[in-house]
C-alpha cells in the first residue's frame, strides 16, 4: 500500500488478486463510519452520485472511501466478470476496515451488484445501493434481484425514476428500503424539461442518504 497525501484527500494503492486497486479517501474529521464506494461497469468514481455523496458525508460523521477497481486502475475499458469484480473488492476490504470503523459497502449499477453479493461474508455494516441493475434494459424476465434480497444487512436502494435497468416500481418486496429520484436515469441524470434541476435531483440523494446512515445502529 502506497499512500499519497493531498490537500484533503489520501489516495491509497492496494494490491489484490485482481491486480491492484485505489481507494481514495475524503475524511470526516470526527468520522463514526466508513462509506466505500465501487463504481459502475461503464464509468469510474467521476460519477455524478459518488461525487455528490464524497462531498456531502464527511460533514455527518462519514469518511468516503471511493474505490477503483483494478479493471479502471489498469486503464482498461470494459468490466471483468462479476467474479472478478469480487475478487478485487475482496482484496480492498482490508484496507477499508483499517481505520477501525463500521464499514457500509455501497455502490452504483454493477458496484452495488458486487456490495450486495459480499455484504454478508465480508462484514459490512449496511449496503448502499445507487441505481441497481435489477435486470437489463428491455429484459424484465432476466432479474438479478437475488442479490439484492441475498445482501443480509440494511440496504438501501437509491433508485432513478426512469432507470431503464429497473423503475422503483419493478422492484420486489423484500427487507430493503427503495427511494426514487424523480425523473433519473440510470446515471441520475435529469432531462431539462423535468421539475426538478440536476442540483436538486442529487441534493434528493444526499439527503437521502445522509438520513439513512443517520438511522443506522
Amino acid at each position: 500500500m502506497s499512500p499519497t497525501e493531498t490537500a484533503r484527500t489520501t489516495t491509497e494503492t492496494v494490491d489484490t488478486d485482481a491486480g491492484p486497486a485505489r481507494i481514495t479517501w475524503l475524511p470526516a474529521k470526527k468520522p463514526r463510519l466508513v462509506l466505500a464506494a465501487g463504481h459502475g461497469a461503464g464509468g469510474g468514481i467521476e460519477a455524478r452520485d459518488l461525487q455528490a455523496l464524497a462531498a456531502a458525508l464527511p460533514a455527518h460523521g462519514v469518511s468516503v472511501a471511493l474505490v477503483e477497481q483494478p479493471w479502471r486502475v489498469a486503464g482498461k475499458k470494459l468490466a471483468p466478470a462479476p467474479k472478478t469484480l469480487d475478487t478485487g473488492w475482496r482484496g480492498l476490504w482490508p484496507a477499508l476496515t483499517a481505520p477501525g470503523l463500521p464499514v457500509v459497502a455501497a455502490g452504483r449499477s454493477a458496484g452495488a451488484r458486487v456490495a450486495c453479493r459480499t455484504a454478508t461474508e465480508l462484514g459490512a455494516h449496511a449496503v448502499l445501493a445507487l441505481s441497481f441493475p435489477l435486470h437489463p434494459p428491455g429484459k424484465p424476465e432476466k432479474s438479478r434481484k437475488d442479490e439484492l434480497l441475498g445482501s443480509g444487512v440494511p440496504t438501501l436502494v437509491v433508485q432513478g425514476g426512469h432507470d431503464p435497468f429497473g423503475r422503483p416500481a419493478e422492484f420486489p418486496p423484500g427487507e430493503y428500503e427503495i427511494t426514487e429520484v424523480p425523473y433519473g436515469d440510470h446515471g441520475f441524470a435529469v432531462p431539462k424539461k423535468a421539475d426538478l434541476t440536476q442540483d436538486q435531483a442529487m441534493e434528493i440523494l444526499t439527503a437521502v442518504v445522509t438520513a439513512w446512515l443517520d438511522r443506522l445502529p
